[in-house]
């Protein structure tokens, strides 16, 4: 049975921090939880601040970025580039976050199969600052926890069949060049999800009255989750036409 208490210790001299958590969970589930856009699902608390948005090409080299607000109403955004990416053991990103000065620190998650679950390390390191290392540490033993708790809940993972429509029935042969480099960057986009688990196919098709794309999805928090997606992906948020047309699948049967 695994000992669910989440630990921190914080070396303020070398300016890095350990924490850790064991988790209910298999490693394939915690490692989506932490490199999908499930983050906003748990990454907050009313009390304290709440992360809104997730994006993110979980890849080495690739950028992510959240985007949250207080318990004061004001909006934050940490950002970063990913540095290894071995799912489910390890990932490894840096973390910069629009409040702090200084250099990027670096985040590495290990996730060690354990009877019951999963064992997840966190080692944050590269603090210039002892205050920022010690607020940091106390964060990671609530992060850790919030992470603990989302992943205990039943799951309420549903399907849903995305259709993305064009600004115009002929777009797929009159695009321009922008229009182009736009669809490149929701292809990126859509590729991100497939890696996180999120997404299990997505394409155009060639309808004769004009073509669209299609994707199916498999997460939680229903239909408001698809919406958070759609607002984050490129072709939506470039605001040149496209939208989501979500469509529930009661029942999925997969390969």
């Amino acid at each position: 049975m695994v000992d669910s208490k989440a630990r921190s210790v914080a070396d303020l001299a070398a300016g890095t921090i350990i924490a850790t958590v064991e988790i209910a969970a298999p490693p394939e589930r915690v490692y989506r939880a932490l490199a999908s856009e499930e983050i906003v699902q748990w990454w907050g608390s009313d009390d304290l601040y709440r992360t809104q948005k997730w994006e993110g090409d979980v890849r080495p080299g690739g950028r992510w970025r959240v985007i949250g607000r207080g318990a004061d109403g004001r909006d934050f955004e940490v950002k970063g580039q990913y540095l290894e990416t071995n799912a489910p053991k390890l990932l490894s990103h840096t973390w910069e976050p629009d409040w702090g000065g200084g250099q990027p620190t670096r985040v590495t998650y290990r996730l060690e199969s354990i009877e019951g679950g999963t064992r997840v390390t966190v080692r944050h390191e590269g603090f210039e600052s002892r205050e920022s290392c010690q607020s940091h540490g106390n964060g990671w033993m609530r992060v850790l926890e919030w992470l603990k708790d989302h992943l205990a809940a039943p799951s309420r993972r549903s399907f849903f069949l995305v259709r993305l429509l064009p600004p115009r029935p002929t777009f797929i042969v009159d695009m321009s060049e922008e229009e182009r480099r736009i669809m490149n960057e929701h292809a990126k986009y859509w590729r991100g999800l497939l890696a996180a688990g999120t997404a299990h196919a997505f394409g155009p098709v060639a309808d004769p009255k004009g073509a669209w794309g299609v994707g199916i999805l498999e997460l939680e928090g229903g239909e408001a989750a698809v919406r958070r997606l759609e607002a984050g992906d490129p072709a939506v948020s470039a605001n040149i036409g496209f939208r989501y047309e979500i469509l529930s699948m009661p029942t999925a049967v997969l390969r």
